[in-house]
């Protein structure tokens, strides 16, 4: 191999192709997120960065976000997840003023949607394992004089296919996979201290609920605890019907 020349892009070299970006950071003195939710400081002036951006022919503005998990008890995780999400709006200059705004700051529900609106949940659900083709598919279990095996398919195709077609129900894994519900209603925005939403003996596998919390209409994907996100409805419904929510339970739900 030979070095390239100082005016290649960062530096880089032929032998440090296959460096991870961990170890770039690191030689570079740059630190990843710790625990507790903290965010590396890059070099650089963001609000300068941000003001180029103004000048410039954009056709699209999206956001690098990251979750705080040490504000919420209940969730043992303390490196907060890091992702990227895309802006709706009428025009990329109102999208990058309105990020602009909240640089460095922190975005609540409350400031994208309202109570009564609709919209898509991606979480990955509960996983359970390795399952046969009777729980994975729902197949027929054979008949009592079936030769050796009942809770099986009956065959896994023609003799001439010289490969077994997808559409054949097999056993494999079945859960833990994402998945995304398409516009759950939103009943509640709010906050313990407006409504209290924490039954008698907290929540199973949860606990008390001690921050802002959402209140949807049905379930949603994942055991508790498992983070959720949220979009636009990408096929919403034609009409949306206000929402008035008269009772909220907080019986125990212990046992039931």
């Amino acid at each position: 191999w030979a070095d390239l020349s100082e005016s290649s892009p960062d530096g880089l070299m032929p032998r440090l192709a296959n460096q991870t970006r961990g170890e770039r950071d690191a030689e570079q003195g740059r630190k990843p997120a710790k625990r507790g939710g903290r965010i590396p400081n890059r070099a650089g002036s963001a609000e300068g960065a941000l003001e180029s951006l103004k000048d410039q022919d954009l056709c699209e503005v999206r956001l690098i976000v990251a979750t705080q998990p040490s504000m919420v008890k209940s969730v043992p995780g303390k490196t907060p997840e890091i992702m990227e999400v895309g802006l709706t709006g009428s025009d990329n200059m109102t999208k990058l003023e309105w990020a602009s705004e909240r640089l460095g700051g922190e975005i609540e529900v409350s400031d994208v949607w309202q109570s009564g609106q609709d919209v898509d949940v991606v979480g990955v659900t509960k996983g359970k394992g390795w399952q046969g083709a009777v729980k994975r598919w729902g197949v027929k279990i054979l008949s009592h004089k079936n030769s050796k095996r009942r809770r099986q398919a009956g065959n896994l195709g023609d003799f001439g296919t010289g490969y077994v077609r997808k559409t054949v129900p097999q056993a494999g894994q079945m859960g833990y996979h994402q998945r995304t519900e398409l516009n759950k209603r939103i009943l509640r925005i709010s906050n313990p201290e407006e409504s209290e939403i924490t039954p008698a003996g907290g929540f199973l596998n949860y606990g008390e609920v001690n921050n802002p919390y959402i209140l949807f209409q049905g379930s949603l994907p994942g055991p508790s605890k498992r983070m959720l996100r949220f979009r636009d409805p990408i096929r919403p419904r034609p009409e949306s019907t206000e929402v008035v929510l008269t009772y909220v339970s907080t019986s125990s739900k212990q046992g039931v």
